[in-house]
């Protein structure tokens, strides 16, 4: 059986997988109880971070638009 990283569920919960991979892993995920547990807090911390409604301070922001602007100036020169 092959062993799935957390990285494997997260593409199959967002229906990245290719359908090879969404075959296996569904056909592992009915014979291995501790790879249906993993599943299930993934599930569960991702529905945790829809809810959150942060967001960066409007400085943090003007500094990132500023890095940019000056590293895409720096590439044209």
């Amino acid at each position: 059986m092959t062993n799935f990283t957390p990285e494997d569920l997260l593409l199959y919960l967002y229906k990245e997988t290719d359908t090879e991979q969404t075959t296996a892993i569904e056909k592992a995920l009915s014979l291995d109880w501790t790879l249906r547990e993993k599943l299930a807090v993934l599930k569960a911390s991702m529905q945790r971070l829809d809810k959150i409604t942060e967001s960066p301070r409007t400085q943090v922001v003007l500094n990132v638009l500023n890095y940019a602007r000056l590293q895409t100036a720096q590439e044209v020169e």
